[in-house]
């Protein structure tokens, strides 16, 4: 059988895609790691504002998280309407079709990265799914469950 010599020029080659690749990696994972950290600054604010109006609230839950995104609460719509329920992945509007990026910050670094863009879509997205705003503490689990998820 003959034997196939690689020549110094595609070892080089090689060893640039595997540093390469392994850079990609380092970014990706500094700008989920970034989006988390985001994420999760915006939970101090709303644990405050869940132990005021209730002083027995005893920490935000993911698992409570998925479950109201889940949850059609009486209504038509859930978020999952709109958001599927794995929001690693993209989604359509219900009504209109529309495209939707996915929620998780863990498949989309840019969410939760804006605390003025989450309080706009928290209060125009409760609306419609609970024809009222969201409490503090049902948006600490909401935003707890899409940290978690990877």
């Amino acid at each position: 059988m003959a034997r196939q010599h690689r020549t110094g020029a595609s070892r080089g080659r090689t060893a640039r895609i595997g540093a390469v690749s392994a850079v990609i990696g380092l970014v990706l994972a500094a700008a989920t790691a970034t989006a988390a950290a985001a994420g999760a600054d915006l939970l101090p604010p709303l644990e405050s504002a869940a132990r005021a109006t209730d002083p027995g609230f005893a920490g935000f839950s993911a698992a409570r998280g998925q479950s109201f995104f889940d949850a059609t609460h009486g209504g038509k719509w859930s978020c999952s309407s709109c958001h599927t329920r794995n929001p690693l992945q993209a989604g359509r509007h219900a009504a209109t079709g529309r495209p939707i990026k996915p929620l998780a910050p863990a498949a989309n670094p840019q969410r939760l990265s804006d605390p003025a863009k989450v309080d706009k879509w928290f209060r125009r997205n409760c609306r419609d799914v609970l024809e009222r705003e969201c409490s503090p503490a049902e948006k600490g689990d909401v935003i707890t469950y899409l940290l978690s998820l990877q």
